[in-house]
């Protein structure tokens, strides 16, 4: 998948990663193939200008995906149907930036992707329809940007907690649940709340969605890498740890979801940055 990726104004880095566009054509029948999209660490929100986007979870019909999808907190696999003009633009945001946008618990957005209009308004609509009529990622980009700065203003840096989870991307494996708490001046009990309320889980298990996506991501751009030598890259404790997570995130098995990678039109995560 051939992705543009941007930095966001200053005033946006304490919320926001970045902004990704994707604009291509795929061949074949419209909807005729799905891709596996499982759990990732990253809460986004989505714009679908071009031809509509499908998803389903587990064995459910397929449902048309609104204008902009809020993606929060995640912990069971999307399949997602596209169109023959796939065009998306996402706000890729820092664990805790949604939160700062919404001002909502994210464990209300648990598996529950949402109407961004329904939770944003008018104003996101206007977004959706400008970003329809734009001819070029930049110009998608500055739009989307425009509407960021409107709504979460010059923001303020990010605090002692919103800096300790983030360091979780990093995979640290030295680093443990005490030690983010004392970095972040909370208790253990506070830490765990707090990160709750951001996050939309706990920070333990935000550590196994993060190994997982990336062991996920691993077999994405290396599928002739072994399980074995992913589960040990990735931190596993062994390849058991490795297979009990797949059947919890994805409801299948590594050599399954294998197949799944390979038979989808593209790879969704394959240039996800975190």
């Amino acid at each position: 998948m051939s992705a543009s990726y941007y930095p966001v104004h200053p005033c946006l880095r304490a919320a926001v990663s970045h902004i990704m566009v994707v604009d291509l054509h795929l061949p074949g029948p419209a909807y005729g193939r799905s891709a596996p999209f499982p759990p990732t660490p990253q809460h986004s929100l989505n714009f679908y200008p071009g031809d509509a986007t499908r998803s389903r979870i587990g064995q459910q019909s397929f449902a048309e995906l609104p204008a902009c999808t809020i993606i929060g907190p995640q912990t069971r696999k999307v399949d997602l149907a596209m169109g023959t003009h796939h065009r998306f633009v996402t706000v890729a945001f820092h664990p805790g930036g949604l939160f700062r946008l919404l001002r909502l618990p994210m464990p209300e957005l648990l598996d529950r992707p949402l109407d961004a209009a329904d939770v944003l308004g008018r104003e996101i609509r206007q977004v959706s329809e400008q970003l329809q009529e734009a001819r070029h990622p930049p110009a998608m980009k500055h739009i989307v940007e425009a509407y960021l700065l409107r709504k979460l203003g010059p923001g303020t840096p990010a605090g002692p907690l919103e800096h300790s989870v983030r360091l979780m991307l990093q995979g640290n494996p030295a680093d443990t649940i005490d030690n983010m708490a004392a970095q972040s001046c909370l208790s253990l009990r506070q830490f765990e709340r707090r990160s709750r309320e951001i996050l939309g889980y706990s920070p333990k298990f935000f550590a196994r969605v993060i190994r997982f996506s990336r062991a996920y991501r691993l077999k994405v751009h290396q599928p002739r890498a072994t399980w074995t030598t992913i589960s040990h890259h990735c931190g596993y404790y062994d390849q058991m740890h490795l297979i009990r997570d797949f059947k919890e995130f994805t409801g299948t098995t590594p050599k399954l979801i294998t197949q799944e990678i390979l038979a989808a039109p593209l790879t969704l995560q394959d240039d996800l940055r975190l």
